[in-house]
């Protein structure tokens, strides 16, 4: 998958979250943001963004999990 594509996967999932509250979107979100922040010659400061978000992102979807309780 390309740069560009990766990157507006990773836009679309995050806006598609935070419209829906979907923790799966969340989910595939920081896993897309994980693998451009590995991306050869990103720079330090995109990296760093991505890496943040994915955290966020991760923290995020685990306490919708919790909050929605079991199925």
């Amino acid at each position: 998958m390309s740069y560009d594509k990766m990157c507006e996967g990773a836009l679309s999932l995050v806006l598609l979250h935070h419209e829906t509250g979907c923790s799966q979107s969340a989910l595939n979100a920081a896993r897309l943001l994980d693998c451009l922040s590995e991306e050869r010659g990103l720079d330090a400061q995109t990296r760093e963004l991505c890496e943040r978000a994915s955290a966020r992102l991760l923290g995020a979807s685990q306490t919708e999990i919790r909050h929605a309780g079991p199925a």
